[in-house]
């Protein structure tokens, strides 16, 4: 409970500065000039949302460094982070709320797309399994890039640093994967296992494999676990 108290805080903060509002319209903007317009979604004739969701991921990698930037950084640089840390919460239920703050403001990103679902059913015959099935996928996703930004926001004060740190490493998550083609026979089973991008493309198609949803879960898990423990340590 105490956890979704810090959540709603983590929330009402968010749409209280001009940081949400600028990071939605982002990353609608260029979520649907991609669809709309990079891509040729006219010329193919198809009524599709994978352009969608082959973008999606990369654009995460910018906007969930960017929504968990200042959620400790901020904090510890305005001494509120030993406010909050005198608040009768433990560091893990600190850390999850911050964490579903963020993921619920992630989620109202990925919900604003839901018109261009609309639009595109509306010019063909979509296909809604694997357009739920991308949905579910971008939680997923989103929700391991937030987990990642939140531990490095937990190293710094700065959340520009902080901002820096969360991209490098979902960036590296975003492209082990591309890795396997090239990667020592070896290590190519390793990486293929360690990549985001192939589960994300698989539940987006609509194969929702339990080994999967274990994978996101563990990375969200071991992230948050990390975040607790740099807090209990400082």
């Amino acid at each position: 409970m105490t956890a979704l108290v810090v959540a709603g805080r983590e929330l009402r903060g968010a749409f209280s500065l001009p940081i949400a509002y600028v990071v939605l319209s982002a990353f609608l903007v260029l979520a649907g000039s991609y669809l709309f317009v990079l891509h040729p979604f006219f010329v193919i004739g198809r009524a599709t949302l994978r352009p969608l969701f082959e973008f999606a991921p990369f654009l995460f990698t910018l906007f969930a460094p960017a929504i968990t930037m200042r959620s400790l950084a901020e904090e510890r640089r305005a001494g509120t982070l030993e406010v909050l840390l005198t608040w009768p919460v433990s560091d893990g239920a600190l850390v999850l709320g911050k964490f579903l703050g963020a993921w619920a403001l992630l989620a109202v990103a990925v919900a604003l797309t839901l018109p261009a679902a609309l639009s595109v059913a509306a010019l063909g015959d979509l296909d809604w399994g694997p357009v739920w099935g991308g949905y579910v996928g971008l939680l997923l996703l989103g929700g391991a890039y937030l987990a990642l930004g939140l531990l490095a926001s937990a190293f710094t004060r700065n959340r520009i640093v902080a901002f820096i740190f969360g991209f490098v490493a979902c960036f590296v998550g975003f492209s082990v994967g591309r890795l396997a083609d090239v990667a020592p026979p070896g290590l190519s089973g390793l990486v293929e296992l360690l990549s985001f991008e192939r589960r994300f493309s698989r539940v987006a198609r609509g194969v929702i494999d339990s080994r999967d949803l274990v994978f996101f879960a563990t990375v969200i898990w071991i992230c948050l676990t990390a975040t607790a423990e740099a807090l209990r340590s400082r």
